[in-house]
């Protein structure tokens, strides 16, 4: 039990404590930890000798630490868990606990590389019946590999941060045209921290993907579906994409999911040695989509045809070699039924068929004004429960003169 009197019962509790990056009245970013609606200034309890990293915890970004690897993750975790739990360390941490209200979130990590993968059998099958109907639905290497491409980690923001409208090529009834997107859309994804790097030219092994992923975030890929069906033939998604990327304020680690590892859905035919994770597993997360305040989906993570750790050794199986920071997304988490898909071009059909809003609005794809929140949770020791923190992002116009015309 802590002595944070509003952390008890918290989803946010010493059986989490995520990570993130902050800082008060425009000051210099500054890690944290969270527990309970308090974040804890870990360059201030580092400071003050109260944990010991190296200096790694002073610095304005979760990377440092995140490169230090699993022994010295693990150690400075059970320190702050007993700065917390116990007694008589009160006195000298209390002082460092700051109301979330009053800090400013910031991206907690220095992006290196970003990839995102496709790995929802569901979202595979419903895209695929979107853009080629007529066709076979997944395509013959999908339960070969995990698909995937590499995106912008430059164009990787914090939750909260505005989305404006990307503009580009779609196509129209008389050819090509140029202008704002209009079947702008969400992706609800998991993203896997990387901290200790891995060296070019040796793939990292299944077995290993815990002493390389420090964590989990949230993720919203923003896509912008008119571009990418036009540009998508032959090379892959790109300018539909790369916009924005929104991951969440907090960085929760592997050490906080022990108890969320269940059976992954079997794999036929089965998969090539490399690929091959005994034991094979999936997180039990519970995905949760609110459009402008509206539940509209519960994404279940658990039911994700390839794993994280296989997700890992397929994108280093060719030698490149992993960085410090890299990130890589799941790719969208759907569902059987409709009321579990992970984006708005399942909800609503290709957008054929349109969903209702508490406000009486009817919405196929995003607009302008129109906010967007993921949230998570994940099963914890003893009958709690591990929060992912939110994603959110709100919906800009385009910036004018993205009309097409010259200006």
């Amino acid at each position: 039990m802590t002595w944070v009197r509003d952390a008890v019962g918290s989803p946010y509790g010493t059986h989490n404590l995520p990570y993130g990056v902050f800082r008060r009245d425009g000051g210099e970013p500054r890690i944290g930890v969270r527990i309970g609606e308090l974040v804890l200034d870990l360059n201030a309890a580092e400071d003050a000798g109260l944990i010991l990293a190296g200096g790694a915890l002073r610095l304005p970004t979760l990377n440092g630490f995140l490169a230090l690897g699993r022994p010295q993750w693990t150690a400075v975790r059970e320190r702050i868990v007993e700065l917390l739990t116990d007694e008589r360390h009160r006195p000298a941490v209390q002082p460092l606990l700051t109301p979330l209200a009053e800090v400013e979130l910031l991206l907690p990590i220095e992006v290196a590389d970003y990839v995102d993968f496709y790995s929802s059998e569901q979202h595979a099958g419903n895209v695929g019946q979107i853009f080629r109907p007529g066709q076979p639905a997944i395509l013959p290497n999908w339960r070969h590999l995990p698909i995937g491409y590499h995106g912008r980690s430059g164009t990787v923001v914090v939750s909260g941060t505005p989305v404006t409208r990307p503009a580009g090529q779609r196509r129209s009834a008389d050819g090509p045209v140029f202008g704002p997107s209009t079947r702008l859309d969400i992706e609800a994804e998991v993203g896997f921290v990387v901290g200790v790097p891995s060296a070019p030219g040796r793939p990292v092994p299944v077995a290993d993907f815990a002493a390389h992923v420090f964590g989990v975030v949230l993720v919203n890929d923003w896509s912008a579906r008119d571009i990418q069906a036009w540009e998508y033939q032959p090379l892959g998604p790109f300018l539909g994409k790369s916009f924005a990327t929104s991951m969440s304020a907090w960085v929760v680690p592997l050490e906080a999911l022990a108890d969320a590892w269940v059976p992954a859905p079997e794999q036929d035919p089965s998969v090539l040695d490399y690929l091959r994770d005994v034991p094979h597993l999936g997180l039990d997360l519970r995905l949760a989509v609110d459009w402008n305040g509206d539940r509209v989906s519960e994404p279940p993570f658990a039911g994700m045809y390839w794993t994280p750790a296989q997700q890992l050794a397929h994108l280093t199986v060719n030698g490149a070699a992993l960085r410090t920071g890299d990130l890589y997304a799941s790719g969208t988490v759907s569902g059987p039924s409709r009321d579990q898909v992970g984006s708005f071009l399942e909800l609503t059909w290709g957008g054929a068929e349109p969903v209702t809003l508490s406000d009486g609005t009817r919405r196929t794809f995003l607009a302008d004004g129109d906010t967007v929140t993921i949230t998570a949770s994940a099963p914890g020791p003893d009958g709690t429960t591990v929060a992912l923190g939110e994603v959110t992002g709100r919906i800009l116009p385009a910036p004018a003169g993205q009309d097409g015309a010259a200006t």
